[in-house]
Parts: C-alpha cells; structure tokens; sequence
C-alpha cells in the first residue's frame, strides 16, 4: 500500500480572471511544472486552515477561511505516494502576491493553462478553471 499525502490547492483568480500558477523549483520533486499554490496539510489542520498558512508562508498575503471556496479535488497515484488534494477557489486576499520561495509565478488565463507543463494531478483541474471562467 502507499503512503496517502493529504495536499490543499488554490486557484487564486484575480479581478481580470487569470489564475496563480507557482513553478516547482530546482531541488524539488517535479521541479519545473507549474502548478496551483498550496501544500502539505499537517497533523490536526483543515484543508482550509493549511491554504491560509501556505499562502501566508509561500506568496506573502493574507486570506481567511470564508474567502475559500470548494472547487474540485485530484485524486492521483504517483510512484511512491497517492495523492489527495481538495482545491478551492479564492478571489479575495490582502496584500501583493510575491514568490517567497525561490518559485517563478505567472498569471495565466484559463484558455492557456494547458500551455504550462503540470504535475499530472493538477492536469484534469484544468477544465473546470475553464469552465469556471
């Protein structure tokens, strides 16, 4: 059996309708594909409560649970772990994006998110992004 990793995601949409992507950087597993900011959901958090602190930690700003919206989830089996990652839609947060991890960061509208190569977990996230926007 493999290891279950519990991840939470965010599509981070701003007011013009383009989404966050966050590129993998060097040193990490999958560095180089882009994909939608979140991480590891820890002992005793919510899914909600791990995307406020990812947020804060990774991009710098501020949201809260109530500005986190239920989209979708990814249910995939990598080599060594099965992943399982509820997304949620956000639109509003404080403060000015930055990547504070050494990640590339790019607005991309919804049409053209299948011109950036992607983890395969977050791939069929992509056409709900689209028919959302």
């Amino acid at each position: 059996m493999k290891k279950m990793v519990l991840v939470s995601a965010v599509a981070l949409i701003d007011p013009d309708g383009r989404v966050l992507l966050a590129q993998r950087p060097e040193g990490k597993s999958m560095a180089g594909l882009w994909e939608f900011p979140g991480g590891k959901v820890e002992p005793g958090e919510t899914p909600e409560a791990a995307l406020v602190r990812e947020l804060q930690e990774e991009l710098g700003i501020d949201t809260w649970t109530s500005c986190l919206a239920p989209l979708s989830f990814a249910s995939h089996s990598y080599d060594d772990f099965h992943l399982l990652m509820p997304v949620f839609a956000c639109r509003k947060w404080q403060g000015i994006v930055q990547p504070r991890e050494g990640q590339k960061l790019a607005w991309v509208r919804a049409k053209d998110l299948r011109s950036y190569a992607m983890p395969p977990a977050d791939i069929p996230l992509i056409p709900v992004l689209q028919e959302l926007l």
